[in-house]
């Protein structure tokens, strides 16, 4: 299967990441073929809501940035995990970004479930992106849900929580 991993911290060693590493390394135990894009880390501009994407673009933003490299892992993708740190109850603005931007090529061909990654230094602020995730598997994508793994403070990096992540991987 290949997985593409939406990466959103701008924290290459925080917790975000050390989460998404472990998912990662139990996936390719099973021999899956994962992506992580660090979104934090390219250029992408916010949607313009110009509708060139679904005017006379056929599906192509207007906007040249690195959502280009983007677009066709996330096309391609027979699962796609959304992996954030929690700011204000929500998602990075650098993952929002990414996200929004996806509008121009609309529900990915090749996506068949999601799972989302979640970190955040206090437990209880996950409602609003679970929001979010679940609006793309019901409203938009209508997608097997893989689940939600949250980790707040040191949890978020325990072995168990580490291992939770490595299985789910492997199980895919």
């Amino acid at each position: 299967m290949k997985i593409l991993v939406l990466q959103g911290s701008p924290r290459t060693n925080g917790h975000t990441a050390t989460r998404v590493a472990a998912f990662v390394e139990g996936a390719r135990e099973a021999a899956h073929d994962v992506d992580v894009v660090d979104v934090a880390h390219m250029e992408i501009h916010g949607c313009a809501a110009c509708e060139y994407c679904h005017t006379k673009g056929n599906g192509t933003c207007i906007q040249k940035d690195d959502m280009a490299k983007v677009y066709p892992l996330y096309d391609s993708a027979d699962m796609i995990v959304i992996a954030s740190p929690i700011y204000y109850g929500s998602l990075s603005g650098q993952l929002t970004c990414a996200i929004n931007r996806t509008y121009a090529i609309g529900v990915p061909a090749a996506c068949k479930k999601m799972a989302l990654i979640l970190a955040s230094g206090a437990s209880g602020v996950f409602r609003a992106s679970e929001t979010i995730y679940h609006g793309f598997l019901q409203g938009w994508y209508g997608v097997e849900d893989c689940g939600v793994f949250e980790g707040a403070g040191s949890a978020a990096v325990s072995d168990a929580a580490l291992e939770e992540l490595r299985a789910f991987g492997r199980s895919l």
